[in-house]
């Protein structure tokens, strides 16, 4: 498996874009405040990255111990800074399971173990990460 990924952002608008991954996915993202909102802002797709990177691995952690999963969610809210940049300050997750055969002292593990041990993106948020930026015009 590539370690490399590239994503390509394009402009639809003024405030839409359209990224793309090396497979081909497209994910729509928009800028606009509510009621014009149609997708997931690049500070929402941040949490959306936490909370479903996060959940992957404890909801497979689960069924590896044979535990029924009804209903599996996660609850990502972070708090951002006043001024700009509005970088977030703190994040919350709440993981909600419902589950006939699961005990929440075991859930409990299984997610801080995800979010803790196998979370790339958490890992992410956590480490120093350098960055380039460069301008260049099509061939």
């Amino acid at each position: 498996m590539s370690h490399n990924r590239i994503v390509t952002v394009k402009m639809k608008d003024d405030y839409e874009y359209v990224a793309s991954n090396m497979q081909g996915n497209k994910l729509a993202i928009d800028m606009y405040d509510a009621p014009e909102k149609k997708a997931q802002s690049p500070m929402d797709l941040l949490l959306s990255a936490l909370g479903s990177c996060a959940s992957v691995d404890a909801v497979l952690m689960m069924k590896k111990k044979r535990k029924t999963i009804s209903e599996f969610y996660v609850e990502v809210e972070g708090d951002r800074n006043e001024g700009a940049p509005q970088f977030y300050t703190a994040i919350r997750m709440r993981f909600v399971i419902v589950s006939p055969d699961a005990k929440e002292e075991e859930f409990a593990k299984v997610v801080a173990l995800s979010v803790d041990k196998y979370c790339s993106v958490a890992s992410s948020i956590k480490a120093k990460i350098t960055y380039t930026s460069e301008v260049k015009r099509p061939v």
